[in-house]
């Protein structure tokens, strides 16, 4: 889930309101704080400690959940990965998996049956033994409560058992390969803790009994928090770093004040002319590194209403929009424009040039968008917006307030589409009321992201599996704008089973070319990959030379990797 802040200098804000940008920010995930907030920065930590200070959700206040069976946006950093942690962390970077938890996995049975041998000696930070019991025990959570179930793993997952305290064998319905990730991602959760929790899907778990490195709740206060080291942490000699410390800013002049100043050790930012405002206050010290493969920016139409429900809209609404536009001024030219397989770089290797070439309807062309549009029966009235049956093409393109760089790329969106006869207009919401509406299906077109994963079997089951899909109202996880196509479902089965890679590209070429025709969802740009780093204080960053990881804190549980290497200087 994106999360970035957003900090301009003087003449970076000068450029802004010359082009009509909000001087708002945007963290990747959680944000949302108040439009106009001027609450004071909180103050920096006591000296002493070696706290690692990251710039990760805006919020103007915090709320004390540490709950890692929820989605991301309903709990505090790091809590997912960090404070829990899961069996094996997938590197985007390195393009192999991580043992950590579980030393090794295999397959057996054709692919059937995945047993995880547990790490030896790990223990949960009040010192009771970790063992496969709570494996299980966290998947048949899962199970028993559906709401938690948020990668759909009990669709393919037969059975868990724990056959001792170090093997935990997964049995599935079918061959399912990619479940892997899904599996090896889940956070999981001590058995003896929470067997008497009532309601795992409500429970806040203020106080977090885990196995990750950082699990002491040693501050909570409505503008800042701060986590200590786990006293049973299982890797030797790690974290190096005393803990970590979350500000609350609620605004951005607050954030661009801290940045500036050094206050902040560690963000995953939007950032303009980022050589100019941060590399240069200290250039010996202030880095970034911003790779393509954050995901792809995405304008998520719900395909359960009107007009949206029909693909010459949504090809028309895609070649209505410029995104060369949108790059230059919306994104400070850090990225490109996406193709219409919505692939970000991650996914290069597997990249259909047939269905690059056929995806046309990414591409500005107001001529053939209109074409499209009266094909479909949206004539214009006198009033020059198009209607059909009476119901005018009106409606609102949701984001959230304060991350700048969408709300403009949506005001441009909106001024684009009156050249179609269209009349959308910009929403903006806090992060917890746009992340709900998303996630519910309330909203008409909205502003989202993708996932990183794997393979783009994982990509495209989030946004064309039917087994994803949710009634409108009920939390999805995924496939937010709730589309299903019928005829990728045999496809995703085939991969599911396919261990040969040229078999997997055959299956995963055809699926691009189906999201080409079906155009699901409306990709814009490749998300970059936010992160930059004040290395005065702390060292053992990723970086562009040295890029054992992402450098951004925003994609769980992938910064874990760069949790466990922080030291002081």
């Amino acid at each position: 889930m994106p999360r970035r802040i957003f900090f301009l200098s003087a003449l970076a804000l000068s450029a802004s309101a010359a082009a009509g940008c909000s001087s708002k920010e945007r963290a990747e995930a959680a944000r949302g704080a108040p439009e106009g907030s001027a609450a004071p920065a909180p103050k920096p930590a006591a000296t002493g400690a070696a706290m690692v200070t990251i710039a990760r959700e805006q919020q103007a206040s915090w709320v004390r959940n540490f709950n890692p069976l929820l989605s991301e946006g309903s709990v505090r950093f790091p809590t997912l990965a960090g404070i829990y942690e899961p069996m094996l962390i997938y590197n985007t970077m390195k393009n192999e998996y991580t043992p950590w938890l579980a030393v090794s996995h295999a397959w057996s049975d054709g692919n059937k049956k995945l047993t995880f041998a547990i790490r030896p000696k790990v223990r949960w930070s009040d010192g009771q033994p970790f063992s496969a019991k709570d494996v299980a025990f966290t998947f048949g959570l899962l199970r028993k409560h559906p709401a938690l179930d948020l990668s759909g793993v009990w669709k393919f997952i037969d059975t868990v058992a724990a056959k001792d305290d170090a093997t935990v064998e997964f049995t599935l319905k079918r061959a399912y390969v990619p479940g892997l990730s899904y599996i090896g991602h889940q956070p999981i959760v001590p058995e003896h803790t929470w067997k008497d929790v009532a309601d795992p899907v409500t429970y806040a778990n203020e106080n977090p009994v885990a196995t990750g490195p950082f699990t002491e709740v040693k501050v909570f206060q409505n503008q800042v928090y701060e986590l200590g080291r786990n006293p049973n942490y299982w890797q030797a000699g790690k974290p190096a770093v005393d803990g970590l410390r979350f500000p609350a800013y609620p605004g951005n002049d607050q954030i661009s004040l801290a940045l500036m100043n050094g206050e902040i050790d560690w963000a995953g930012a939007f950032v303009p002319e980022i050589e100019k405002v941060f590399v240069a206050k200290d250039p010996a010290n202030h880095h970034y590194w911003f790779p393509l493969v954050g995901g792809t920016a995405t304008l998520y139409p719900n395909t359960t209403k009107k007009p949206f429900d029909d693909v010459r809209v949504r090809k028309a609404i895609s070649m209505g929009i410029d995104r060369e536009q949108i790059v230059k001024i919306a994104a400070n030219n850090y990225t490109h424009g996406a193709d219409a397989t919505g692939l970000d770089d991650s996914y290069n290797r597997f990249r259909n040039d047939k269905a690059v070439a056929a995806g046309d309807w990414v591409k500005l062309d107001v001529n053939r968008a209109n074409q499209l549009l009266d094909e479909a029966g949206y004539a214009k009235g006198a009033d020059g917006i198009r209607a059909k049956d009476g119901k005018p093409m009106r409606f609102e393109i949701n984001v959230v307030t304060g991350w700048s760089d969408w709300v403009r790329a949506v005001q441009i969106i909106a001024q684009n589409l009156k050249q179609l006869g269209i009349d959308a207009s910009l929403k903006t919401y806090d992060f917890s009321a746009f992340f709900e509406a998303l996630q519910k299906g309330t909203f008409d077109m909205s502003m989202g992201w993708t996932t990183v994963e794997p393979t783009p079997y994982n990509f495209y089951r989030d946004l064309m599996s039917a087994d994803l899909l949710k009634p409108v109202g009920e939390t999805a996880a995924r496939n937010w704008h709730r589309f299903g196509a019928k005829e990728a479902d045999p496809l995703f089965q085939q991969f599911e089973a396919a261990t040969e890679p040229a078999e997997q590209k055959r299956i995963l070429d055809e699926l691009q070319m189906i999201f080409v025709q079906a155009a699901p969802v409306i990709p814009l740009f490749k998300n970059p990959s936010w992160g930059e780093y004040n290395g005065k204080r702390f060292t053992g960053f990723p970086t562009q030379e040295n890029p054992y990881a992402k450098l951004t804190p925003n994609n769980p549980p992938e910064y874990l990797l760069v949790l466990t290497e922080l030291r002081p200087r």
